[in-house]
C-alpha cells in the first residue's frame, strides 16, 4: 500500500508558507485550482500542463514551470478544503500543502505551504527560499486575480436589467 503525506516535510531545509485572501465564492476558488489542466489559462509561470485526472490520491501529473519538468502525485483531495501533490524534480522532493477556508460569504482564505529537501536544496537553502516564496506569491497572486474577475463577471451576469 503506497502512502501518501499529507503534510509538508517540517524537516526540510526551506519550508515556505504564504497566504491570501481572495474575494470570490469558495466553489470559484476551489475550482479554478484543482482545474490542474487549465493552470496555463490564468497562472503565467505555468508553461504546460498534461493531466489526464481523477483528482484522486495517487493520480500524477506533468507540468513544466520556470524551465522545471515536474511530474507531481497527489497526495489527499478533501473537496472545497484541502488539496496536497509532490513530488521529485531536478534533485529537488517537494511536498505543496492548499488550504481553502471561507471566511465569510464570497471570502475565502487560501493558504499554502511548500516543503523542498534535496541535495540543490541543502547547497544554496537561502536561495532555494526565496526562489519558492516568490514562486507561491506568483501563483496566489495570479489565483486571486482570476477567481475575483471570474466572481465579479458572474456577478454583473446576473445583476445586468434584461434588454428588450
Amino acid at each position: 500500500m503506497t502512502t501518501h503525506p499529507t503534510a509538508v516535510d517540517s524537516e526540510a531545509p526551506v519550508v515556505v508558507r504564504v497566504e491570501t485572501t481572495v474575494h470570490a465564492p469558495l466553489p470559484t476558488v476551489w475550482s479554478l485550482h484543482t482545474d490542474i489542466a487549465a493552470w496555463p489559462d490564468w497562472n503565467t509561470d505555468v508553461d504546460r500542463v498534461e493531466y489526464a485526472g481523477p483528482l484522486t490520491p495517487g493520480t500524477a501529473f506533468r507540468w513544466l514551470t520556470h524551465g522545471l519538468d515536474i511530474t507531481s502525485t497527489v497526495h489527499q483531495v478533501v473537496p472545497g478544503e484541502r488539496i496536497v501533490w509532490g513530488g521529485p524534480a531536478h534533485g529537488i522532493d517537494g511536498i505543496h500543502v492548499w488550504t481553502f477556508q471561507e471566511t465569510a460569504p464570497g471570502t475565502v482564505t487560501v493558504r499554502t505551504e511548500e516543503s523542498w529537501s534535496g541535495a540543490p536544496v541543502e547547497a544554496r537553502p537561502t536561495e532555494m527560499e526565496q526562489v519558492l516564496r516568490q514562486s507561491l506569491d506568483a501563483w496566489l497572486a495570479a489565483l486571486k486575480v482570476r477567481a475575483e474577475a471570474e466572481a465579479a463577471a458572474a456577478a454583473t451576469a446576473t445583476t445586468a436589467p434584461e434588454r428588450d
